[in-house]
């Protein structure tokens, strides 16, 4: 079992669990009335909860085109081990770009930056 592989994946899974739950604590708690989903509307939100969910829909996309590039290298080749070097740095290359979004948009307050920016890494040393 590769180290920088298992610490790169149990972070996502740490980084992934906070964000939901804390999302849910600290922003979504006051836009439920009802039901599962938020629907309240009037402005409820502060400005640093606008920064994070800014931030958030943007990486939605980050990694909508990470999935696409690797979707794309399999269409391309039939063998998972060909496209491995590539898939890997899509991944780092994806929490990379999310992680420096964050630390932007949120002015370094959100550290969920430092979550992305450490998986990028970790999962960079375990590729070279």
């Amino acid at each position: 079992m590769d180290i920088y592989f298992l610490i790169a994946s149990i972070l996502c899974f740490i980084v992934a669990l906070i964000h939901s739950v804390l999302g849910e604590i600290l922003v979504f708690k006051r836009m439920r009335t009802k039901g599962l989903v938020p629907t309240e509307a009037h402005p409820i939100l502060k400005e640093r909860h606008v920064r994070i969910l800014w931030a958030s829909w943007h990486i939605v996309t980050i990694f909508g085109w990470g999935f696409g590039a690797i979707l794309l290298l399999r269409a391309q080749s039939n063998s998972f081990a060909t496209i491995e070097y590539y898939v890997l740095n899509i991944i780092v290359i994806s929490m990379f770009i999310s992680g420096l979004l964050v630390l932007y948009s949120t002015k370094a307050r959100h550290p969920g930056w430092v979550g992305l920016l450490l998986i990028s890494l970790i999962t960079w040393l375990g590729v070279n």
